[in-house]
């Protein structure tokens, strides 16, 4: 450190004062003005940096902060970059366009939004990542849904909603996996208590869904027709480009991680290019990475939906996760986060508030630093102990880290999850919050189930063991 000052520690109050002018900043500027958050993200960690200094924090105490929360990220920002790329090779190969053709064979306009989630939920489970499920199938349920009428926010939320589900009941889930690594739960005890409040939730969120789906229009059956007809004609459709799908199902089956499947996903969409197109050339396909799918014909519906993908378009999203992911550093850094968490101690004196002090602290880390495996380390290792002391077996600590780790941040808007699921939809995080119902629905059932039959269990416990 320079000088011999100690830094100050920051008192509850303190953190909660912070705390309320960084989201109203946050609010005022994203949700009022809709300014890009990257500038009021910027304006809050300029403010917090020179706090801390007044707070005696030496710059180089306050930079390792930076450092350390950014690091977070990197692995994120890497599926962030390769994710440009098998959007780029899927859109030029025809597997989205094939996507879409037979999606529109078989996808009833009436129930669009429920088979959304279902597909979404299912594809989610069997790959076991909600990255992974909204970049390929919902890119291709986005096109569709735009073509049959309906809001892209909706869709958006459908798409998300499914694919969150699915995350939350893989075993390949990597979510899964950490949660139940914290709480030391067998993986099949913590996915069998999730269905608990996860099926309820999917199924409340298939009839919000459903009514939300009521009060679209009739979508025109010709107009249906001839965007089939332009793809088939201008795109080679086949059951040849779904092979890329077929390498990512395999390899994430095989527990292989996610940016190795990924890149060979990409890669075998890239073989199909040049098979498809043998005057293709090392030179297009440089630009085809980087500045994504470009079609000629800005008049066509079609040629819009199949534009897109690239790195370059993934580096908004990439600047607002580090700016995000730097500030949320510099409140760990100065023991902010700590402080808020370690607060509601105090508050856990039967199940069913430690429960919801758990889920808590996920939301609480979730909307302050944006990272889905912080939200769920920071409040296992601060609580888990406390559920012994309690006598509430883990596996409802496992369930509600996965809860408040992974669905709330895919509804933050300057959260990894909430920034990805925006850039591969190319919507507005904001927008399409709203209708993640799936995100709102299981948080709120493993409160309510906190507070009922884990508490009631826990009583049965206490008696028969009296």
């Amino acid at each position: 450190m320079n000088g011999t000052s100690k830094p100050a520690r920051i008192s509850l109050i303190e953190s909660l004062l912070i705390m309320g002018i960084m989201f109203s900043v946050l609010g005022i500027m994203i949700i009022h003005f809709r300014l890009a958050p990257q500038v009021p993200i910027i304006l809050v960690f300029t403010g917090l940096l020179f706090y801390g200094k007044a707070k005696r924090f030496s710059w180089d105490d306050i930079f390792s902060g930076v450092v350390d929360g950014v690091t977070q990220g990197i692995i994120p920002i890497l599926i962030f970059l390769i994710i440009g790329i098998l959007i780029a090779s899927w859109l030029k190969s025809n597997t989205i366009a094939t996507m879409m053709y037979i999606g529109f064979q078989i996808i009833s306009i009436k129930l669009f939004l429920p088979t959304v989630f279902v597909v979404c939920g299912l594809i989610g489970m069997t790959i076991g990542s909600a990255f992974t499920t909204v970049s390929t199938i919902g890119i291709a349920f986005m096109g569709i849904g735009h073509v049959l009428g309906f809001s892209p926010s909706i869709t958006a939320g459908a798409i998300i909603s499914g694919a969150f589900f699915g995350n939350n009941l893989s075993p390949l889930s990597d979510t899964s996996n950490l949660t139940t690594g914290i709480a030391k739960v067998n993986l099949y005890r913590h996915l069998k208590n999730m269905t608990m409040t996860c099926l309820p939730a999917a199924a409340g969120t298939i009839i919000l869904l459903s009514i939300v789906g009521k009060s679209h229009k009739a979508a025109d059956v010709n107009a249906i027709q001839a965007i089939m007809n332009e793809l088939a004609v201008n795109y080679q459709i086949s059951w040849v480009p779904l092979i890329p799908i077929g390498v990512l199902l395999i390899l994430a089956w095989r527990k292989v991680p996610a940016i190795p499947t990924l890149l060979m996903s990409s890669i075998v969409a890239i073989g199909l290019i040049f098979c498809q197109d043998r005057a293709f050339t090392l030179s297009q396909l440089g630009n085809l990475l980087i500045n994504g799918n470009q079609e000629n014909d800005s008049n066509s519906v079609v040629a819009r939906l199949m534009s897109g993908g690239g790195i370059t378009n993934m580096l908004n999203s990439v600047s607002l996760i580090i700016v995000a992911l730097a500030l949320g550093g510099l409140l760990i850094k100065f023991g902010i986060v700590k402080t808020l968490i370690e607060s509601l101690k105090g508050f856990i004196k039967t199940p069913g508030r430690l429960i919801l002090a758990t889920l808590m602290g996920g939301i609480g880390v979730n909307f302050l630093v944006g990272e889905q495996y912080l939200a769920i380390i920071l409040p296992g290792e601060t609580f888990k102990l406390a559920y012994d002391e309690l006598g509430i077996d883990r596996k409802y600590l496992s369930r509600t880290l996965a809860t408040g780790g992974a669905d709330i941040n895919s509804i933050v808007p300057w959260g990894v999850s909430g920034v990805f699921c925006a850039a591969a939809l190319g919507i507005n995080s904001i927008d399409y919050v709203g209708y993640a119902f799936y995100s709102y629905l299981n948080p709120l059932l493993t409160v309510i189930l906190g507070f009922t039959i884990v508490t009631w269990k826990c009583r049965q416990h206490a008696v028969h063991a009296s």
